[in-house]
């Protein structure tokens, strides 16, 4: 019997494949769910991302793209169920706050018309404030309450790298869970993608333009990805909580397995990496072959 894999049960390339998985894993958790307001808010991020949002240019950003937001938004969704599978007390006006969280997390790369220098990625230091910027001024054209917001900025803070979730006035048990959960479905989510390690390329472009100077070339930053990958093991167990243990109670009430098909996703990227760095070094790009990604960045970068 074949293993089932992560990218398997559900088409990530289709947001509204997305979507609707998204509104079955909260149908099998609440009776009643507002799907208009979610599909709302759903539809102007894709909106924002293509470029149709008002006032807002296309995502110009390879790796932190619509792509990037709906791994995100399904992993959070993901783990709100499993959450609440394990005992978890969460509201649906939480759990909607949640998964809006995750739509929202990486608008800041996202340039206004008038912004017109460079691409999305020299916000790279910044993205997350301007995302909560964006969440709210979008949540007060919804005229969502100041306390909302509050807790809309303290669970979109979690994803910022360097943000110190202790510290963070959560205004409830609750919504520090939401904000570890969505902390986690930003790393997990990105980390078990099918096409990490190639998108990994485009990212070190990022880094280059917003400033990050750590890296000295696309092959330094795969080296580096192993100790981010160590890293990140520790923040899910520490800082995170291991809020990722509910993946695994989510898979087994939804697809029967008792598995977590997201940190076994990571483990098989980990290894494969780990071959390319072992064997194939100085021709990395060839062993990266999927969906035509590093044949994009050669037209994109090289100009060849």
């Amino acid at each position: 019997m074949e293993t089932p894999q992560l990218s398997r049960l559900v088409d990530m390339s289709d947001p509204h494949r997305v979507l609707d998985e998204v509104k079955t894993i909260l149908s099998m958790s609440f009776s009643e769910f507002d799907f208009e307001t979610l599909n709302s808010v759903f539809e102007d991020v894709i909106r924002l991302f293509r470029g149709d949002y008002p006032g807002y240019r296309e995502c110009t950003t390879e790796y932190h793209n619509l792509n990037h937001t709906t791994d995100t938004f399904m992993a959070m969704a993901r783990l709100i169920h499993g959450a609440l599978v394990a005992g978890q007390n969460l509201t649906r006006d939480q759990a909607m706050m949640g998964v809006i969280c995750a739509l929202m997390h990486d608008t800041g790369f996202i340039q206004t018309l008038e912004d017109d220098i460079g691409t999305g990625a020299k916000y790279i230091h910044v993205d997350t404030k301007r995302s909560i910027v964006f969440m709210e001024n979008y949540g007060n054209q919804k005229r969502l309450s100041k306390e909302m917001l509050t807790d809309f900025r303290n669970i979109l803070t979690c994803t910022d790298l360097g943000a110190n979730i202790a510290e963070i006035p959560f205004s409830s048990p609750e919504t520090e869970l939401l904000g570890k959960l969505l902390g986690t479905a930003d790393l997990v989510g990105q980390m078990a993608d099918r096409t990490y390690l190639e998108k990994l390329l485009f990212l070190f472009y990022e880094f280059r333009e917003g400033g990050v100077m750590e890296y000295r070339s696309e092959l330094h930053l795969l080296k580096k990805t192993r100790d981010f990958y160590e890293m990140t093991r520790k923040r899910l167990s520490r800082e995170l909580s291991g809020v990722n243990k509910y993946m695994r109670y989510h898979f087994k009430a939804r697809w029967n397995l008792d598995r977590d098909l997201y940190m076994e996703s990571l483990e098989r990227q980990m290894a494969y990496l780990n071959f390319i760095l072992d064997n194939h070094e100085k021709e990395y790009r060839r062993y990266l072959r999927r969906d035509g990604l590093v044949e994009k960045l050669k037209k994109e970068i090289d100009g060849t």
